[in-house]
């Protein structure tokens, strides 16, 4: 299984990825799967802001589509213009659409440009999501 830190390695590669033309903020995630199998995924912008997809949600998706619904963890990282520079936390409607498929336990981890690991549980990050009914 992935650590932590190679999860982030294969985030960075793809962050290269990234289409951000307008706000030049590049995004990349890597999705580790209960099996082992890891997606990636990078943020892809559009002139039409609705419709650009982070890169949290590009992994989910790749993987849900692959018929993957089991995951442990994700890691992410993003800067301006593809350079790392702090810590970068998923919006809230990444946050929602992992919680369909994810448990208060899969964790997040998150570098700098230190090289600083960050890490925290699902719940740490959306307490109170919106999957409860």
């Amino acid at each position: 299984m992935l650590t932590g830190e190679q999860l982030l390695e294969k985030a960075k590669e793809a962050m290269a990825g990234a289409y951000a033309p307008y706000s030049n903020f590049f995004v990349g995630a890597a999705l580790l799967c209960e099996d082992g199998t890891v997606y990636t995924g990078c943020n892809i912008e559009n002139a039409a802001f609705g419709v650009s997809n982070c890169a949290e949600r590009t992994a989910l998706f790749k993987a849900v589509s692959e018929g993957h619904r089991d995951f442990t963890a994700i890691a992410i990282v993003g800067g301006r213009n593809g350079v790392i520079d702090d810590y970068c936390y998923p919006c809230g409607v990444c946050r929602q659409a992992l919680s369909e498929f994810v448990d208060k336990s899969f964790k997040f981890y998150f570098t700098n440009d230190k090289g600083d690991i960050s890490s925290m549980t699902f719940s740490d990050l959306l307490p109170y999501a919106f999957n409860e009914f």
